[in-house]
């Protein structure tokens, strides 16, 4: 029987456009065309397959919106194998865990408020081009997908990467120019408004960065055009959903009944009475309307939320704060470093209710992190991690692995830290900064960005300017007028519209990491953002943290390893390692040092101690030396034979002084001169092309002899 075969034929879309003068393309309908809506898209050769999947009712019992974000980064796309036992990915890197989360914060506010069917975006990167960001792909792509699927969304979105090089702000910068910016600043934002903002800088004047924002959205207002057309052309009609139930008739009732102790119970401070006072009122909810509405507890949570926030809305449109504070009145604020003892570094940092315990360690450079991943950093000298324990939020919950937030927060503060820790030149450790977050009611990875640098400062780090981290929120009323506040407790982060955090030196901005619950931030919100978080960081650091230590400590912790850098041929590195590594094992069991050397010579010399450190760089030295032409030494004579005498300039290296370069008079005997065991100067006069020393005895005491006469000349004088 013949095999019948039928060829397939694809129904598939293309669009072409250009970002920041390279080409972009996405291709709908040719692969993974089961899911709601799928694209190839391509950018330069940058490739990142986008699929968008839905489900088609909720799962009961699901009270939020389950939205996941996947982004894949398969390291065929550059070309790479895995380095894991099993050669193949794992878990996402930090990088790609971040990507995700930008993703996710850029897209979620723009999904109906009463959704609840699981929603999966999956971005996979295939290839990739160095000149052309695989992260700013995505986003495009995601936008892409959801626009023209049947999936409900209030898209579409554009995504610009923003650099900023000598002096230029640059839209999507190359490789070349990433390396040289002083910006890396991603935006996405709808045609109105921008929806997501993540920046790190090199102390990035606040102006310099609000233009950055400002430009980068009228550039995406293109993409956004570009989306819309194709939407128009291959758009899909947007799915009916099953609307979150709600029982509106019980809340109007609830919010009638009890508003006033409602407010007496929101009016504090501290978190625990508040959440005390509010079971209290929820225990009277019941007494009064439980037997009407028998299942009122299925929408208590929901009651909660919106009740609150009609109240928090309400006070701060009216400029009060449920904890009595002025809008731009920062909770009271303590410091501390030295909190624990051997530690090589620490600091407590405490904000209201927010406390964060910060502890620096120091190692040798071969304790860098090894990155296996399709971004071309390979390793990672500066570490920061976040831990956010559940009795920080007085719950009764065992302890899990690290979640997508507690990557994310410790990477804003690294982030953050970064442009200020000294290079490896100036100092030759790698350094881990870990953030326990003992207390949360708000901005905890801000205050983990200030207690960093305490503990930093405290571990003898020498940090070029000290760090401060702050958040800024947002209410909006419906004629569109709105309030921003400084140093957003829990309860305001909760029900407030924005968390624009924002951290910096005195000079400038080094990280900014934006979450809004809106459709969006206009210009004006995010100036006036930036201009209230610059005065308080200030006012932090000035303040609080320089009061409490005003500069790095002069030296390392007694704890800490001691370092020693030296530089040597990078042909002599195999004399150093010796055959098999024997010799560099022999130096580190006899000196207690523990050495690191680098390609180009550069050699890390580490130990509990300075003595064991200078022990190691002398026996180095000594490997290492090579006699200089026309120099003077001071060597031991070590052996004689009739014709000469042979001088040791360092152990095991030696030259000959032939006899007739023992004196100014003819020399009979080479005793008459010299013995074995005298020190003795010498002058290196040439060596042959078999690397034999030859020195002059007679040149050396010449030398000495003129530098003598010079001297005594210039005191006479």
């Amino acid at each position: 029987m013949s095999t019948i075969i039928t060829k397939k034929q694809f129904n598939n879309h293309i669009y072409k456009t250009e970002i920041a003068g390279r080409p972009f393309s996405l291709e709908f309908g040719k692969v993974a065309e089961l899911a709601n809506a799928s694209a190839m898209v391509r950018y330069g050769d940058t490739s990142v397959l986008v699929a968008v999947t839905a489900a088609p009712r909720p799962r009961d019992g699901v009270d939020f919106f389950p939205l996941s974000v996947d982004f894949e980064e398969k390291l065929y796309a550059v070309g790479r194998i895995p380095g894991s036992f099993m050669r193949r990915e794992g878990q996402p890197s930090l990088p790609a865990v971040l990507a995700s989360r930008v993703i996710d914060r850029s897209i979620r506010p723009l999904f109906p408020g009463d959704f609840r069917n699981d929603v999966v975006v999956t971005c996979t990167v295939m290839s990739v081009d160095r000149d052309c960001s695989p992260e700013a792909a995505a986003m495009v792509g995601v936008s892409a997908c959801l626009a023209v699927s049947n999936i409900p969304w209030g898209g579409p979105i554009g995504c610009l990467e923003v650099g900023y090089v000598d002096g230029q702000i640059v839209m999507n910068p190359n490789q070349a120019q990433k390396h040289a910016s002083k910006l890396d600043l991603t935006v996405a934002a709808t045609g109105a408004k921008v929806v997501m903002i993540e920046a790190g800088a090199d102390q990035l004047p606040d102006e310099i960065m609000y233009e950055a924002i400002v430009k980068a959205h009228e550039e995406i207002k293109a993409q956004v055009d570009f989306i819309n057309a194709i939407v128009a052309e291959i758009g899909k009609e947007k799915m009916t959903y099953d609307h979150a139930d709600f029982d509106q008739e019980l809340f109007d009732k609830i919010v009638a009944a009890t508003m006033d102790e409602a407010k007496a119970a929101m009016d504090t401070d501290d978190k625990n009475v508040r959440e005390e006072r509010w079971n209290a009122l929820i225990d009277h909810w019941h007494e009064l309307f439980l037997e009407e509405y028998p299942e009122m507890d299925q929408y208590l949570e929901e009651i909660t939320y919106k009740f609150q926030k009609k109240i928090v809305k309400a006070w701060l449109l009216q400029g009060h704060r449920v904890d009595g504070r002025q809008k731009n009145e920062i909770r009271p604020l303590a410091a501390e470093v030295g909190v624990l003892p051997r530690v090589h570094g620490s600091a407590l940092f405490t904000r209201g209710q927010t406390q964060v315990l910060s502890v620096a360690t120091l190692n040798t450079l071969s304790a860098c992190q090894k990155l296996d991943t399709i971004w071309e950093e390979e390793e990672k000298r500066y570490m920061h991690h976040y831990n956010f324990p559940a009795y920080s939020v007085g719950e009764a919950r065992g302890a899990r692995s690290v979640n997508r937030r507690e990557k994310g927060h410790g990477a804003l503060a690294e982030r953050a830290l970064d442009p200020v820790i000294p290079s490896v030149e100036e100092f030759p450790y790698a350094i881990r900064v870990v953030s326990e977050v003992v207390s949360s009611n708000g901005s905890t990875s801000q205050g983990s960005i200030c207690g960093s640098t305490l503990a930093l400062m405290d571990a003898g780090v020498p940090i070029k300017a000290p760090v401060a981290g702050i958040s800024c929120g947002l209410i909006q009323d419906d004629d569109g007028s709105f309030t921003t506040f400084i140093d957003i407790q829990g309860v305001e982060d909760f029900h407030g519209e924005m968390d624009f955090k924002v951290a910096g030196t005195k000079d400038g901005i080094t990280a900014i990491q934006m979450d809004i619950k809106n459709d969006g931030l206009s210009h004006a919100i995010i100036k006036e953002a930036l201009d209230i978080t610059g005065d308080a960081r200030k006012a932090i650091l000035d303040e609080i943290m320089l009061p409490c230590i005003p500069a790095p400590r002069p030296e390392v912790s007694q704890y800490a390893p001691k370092m020693l850098t030296m530089k040597i041929d990078p042909d002599k590195i195999r004399e150093v390692i010796g055959s098999g590594g024997k010799v560099i094992q022999k130096i580190t069991a006899e000196s207690g040092a523990k050495i690191d050397i680098e390609d180009d010579g550069t050699i890390y010399i580490s130990a509990e101690n300075a003595a064991c450190c200078d022990a190691a760089k002398k026996m180095i030295d000594t490997i290492v030396f090579v006699p200089e032409v026309g120099m003077l030494y001071y060597g031991k004579v070590v052996r004689i034979l009739n014709f000469g005498a042979f001088v040791e300039l360092a152990p095991g290296k030696d030259g000959m002084v032939h006899i007739s370069k023992l004196a100014e008079r003819r020399v009979e005997k080479v005793e008459d001169v010299v013995n074995i065991g005298d020190m003795v100067w010498v002058k290196v006069t040439d060596i042959d092309e078999k690397g034999r020393v030859n020195l002059s005895l007679r040149d050396a005491q010449r030398e000495i002899a003129a530098m003598e006469a010079r001297d005594a000349k210039k005191h006479q004088n």
